[in-house]
């Protein structure tokens, strides 16, 4: 009997230096990385490669394909003011369209600059939010920061750490919900990325009334997209301003709630603004879904 309970002790002692090995290799290594992922600014175009890809004039990289759209749009104008001499149709008068062309082809050729100020304004706008909390409360506002204060209540680097706790098992799902946060924050930063070198395209859209949607959805989706991170900033600060204590198990869940709260942030912006999802797990999922339906 008693060599069954040194046994049984002995496979909980090991499950335990194992988990807290890797809780503690996981928290001194990746989520650092989560505040450069998350609070996004005109740094991530600063690379020569991308400044290539993108063009820094009318005449190399997307900007080159997206003049030669401007060209397309002239042309089919051209016609169509043809045909409607023809068929009585009505449509916009020459100057309207030149007017336009010239305003939107300058704009669109002055994309990279935009883009590059849009981000510097929303970056300022998030990396304000934090600056004021961390005057209040006093100490800085960051996922590497929230991690210091999770393992300060929660002791992962003690030798008590137990994963079969009530401290183990929420630390154990914070974890697994940062870990979440990781590959969604990921998906995002590509996800803007993307649509920066769409910005062109999108400003060229609007020469046509027929195409001005395009603009409007790509608006609504950048926009959703980058005031994502203040909103992250707003919750961060909220979690920060709760009075944790390693006893209190009412203040422990708060916690919880605010891991959960920044899992479903990028929902609760597509609720108020629109946009497309970026949470890795729930796409996990529907593509499963559609898997077994098919």
């Amino acid at each position: 009997m008693e060599e069954n309970i040194s046994l049984t002790n002995t496979i909980i002692q090991t499950i335990n230096e194992i988990f807290q090995t890797l809780f503690s290799s996981i928290d001194n290594n990746v989520y650092q990385i989560l505040d450069e992922l998350t609070f996004i600014g005109p740094d991530i175009l600063n690379q020569p490669l991308l400044e290539k890809l993108f063009g820094t004039n009318a005449s190399n990289g997307i900007l080159l394909l997206a003049n030669s759209l401007l060209f397309g749009f002239s042309l089919y104008y051209g016609i169509r003011l043809i045909y409607s001499y023809y068929l009585n149709l009505q449509i916009e008068r020459p100057y309207q369209f030149i007017f336009k062309l010239i305003i939107f082809g300058i704009i669109m050729n002055c994309s990279y600059f935009i883009c590059k100020q849009f981000l510097e304004l929303n970056s300022i706008i998030s990396q304000s939010i934090r600056n004021i909390g961390s005057t209040i409360i006093g100490h800085e506002i960051s996922f590497s920061e929230l991690i210091n204060k999770l393992n300060s209540i929660i002791s992962v680097g003690k030798t008590d750490f137990n994963i079969f706790s009530f401290d183990g098992i929420i630390k154990s799902f914070i974890s697994i919900s940062l870990f979440n946060l990781i590959f969604s924050y990921s998906l995002r930063f590509v996800i803007v990325k993307v649509f920066i070198f769409l910005t062109p395209f999108a400003i060229l859209s609007l020469i046509n009334n027929s195409t001005s949607w395009l603009f409007k959805s790509w608006f609504r989706i950048t926009l959703s997209l980058l005031l994502q991170q203040s909103f992250i900033a707003i919750i961060l600060l909220i979690i920060f301003s709760f009075d944790f204590s390693s006893q209190n198990i009412l203040s422990k869940l708060m916690y919880i709630g605010g891991i959960y709260s920044l899992i479903y942030a990028n929902q609760y912006m597509r609720s108020l603004i629109g946009g497309i999802s970026t949470d890795v797990s729930s796409n996990f999922q529907m593509g499963i879904s559609k898997l077994k339906n098919n």
